[in-house]
């Protein structure tokens, strides 16, 4: 890898970050001098990351120039996570309407039966082995359609604030029955799989879409959980009142 794709990165990766956990506040210009130093990083790196996230929706252009943290409502979230549902539940449905590849059908089974595993013990569950597979699991959703064009959009929309498919599985403690949501997640897992392997599109687009909303109902708890919760979740504090 070049240096000058590692600094990219690494500009990136820690803007985000910053963004996502609320560092800049509403309307403010965020200061590149400052950030550069902060990241260890030169301000082309830094610039060239603001431009994507621009890009991505998580800043937003300054008429007079410069960038500040965008702001979004709850409407917004649940419209990030509806979009989300849609774009994988067409990528389900073309995969079992053309046939997706058998390799990727193993993978994604393989895939699922680690989750089993890390849900083994409703007391102990391995949350980030949940949280590294779940991921998992939704990269191979957008994959099995065969399509580069849907593989990303997926991307794109799942880097939303809080549109993400692990968008909250780092705050199980915040969320009421969080470990019997898991399962339930998990058993749409499968289902989603049976609906594609024994190609019924119809069916694995509706599933994939009920999935995503489960999001939804763990937003709008967070979103009214009250003070302090902002600051534990990335994402949060983005969300205006508005």
């Amino acid at each position: 890898m070049s240096d000058r794709k590692t600094q990219f990165d690494k500009a990136l990766l820690g803007l985000r970050s910053l963004v996502m956990s609320g560092e800049f506040a509403a309307s403010t210009r965020l200061p590149e001098v400052a950030l550069a130093e902060r990241l260890g990083l030169s301000r082309t790196p830094l610039r060239q990351a603001m431009d994507r996230l621009v890009a991505e929706g998580l800043l937003e252009r300054i008429e007079t120039g410069g960038c500040r943290a965008a702001r979004f409502t709850l409407d917004d979230i649940n419209d990030a996570i509806e979009l989300r549902g849609v774009i994988e539940g067409t990528a389900v449905r073309i995969a079992a309407e053309r046939g997706a590849d058998p390799d990727a059908l193993a993978e994604a089974e393989r895939v699922l039966d680690r989750i089993d595993t890390a849900l083994t013990n409703p007391e102990h569950i391995d949350f980030e082995a949940y949280i590294s597979e779940n991921a998992a699991f939704h990269l191979l959703m957008a994959r099995l359609a065969g399509s580069q064009l849907i593989q990303r959009e997926a991307d794109r929309v799942s880097r939303l604030p809080l549109a993400s498919p692990s968008a909250f599985l780092r705050e199980q403690e915040l969320i009421p029955d969080f470990s019997a949501s898991l399962v339930r997640a998990q058993h749409q897992h499968r289902a989603i799989l049976e609906a594609i392997r024994a190609r019924e599109g119809a069916r694995a687009e509706h599933l994939a879409r009920e999935h995503a909303r489960l999001a939804r109902r763990n937003l709008d708890y967070l979103a009214n959980a009250g003070p302090g919760v902002a600051t534990r979740v990335p994402g949060l504090s983005l969300l205006s009142a508005e």
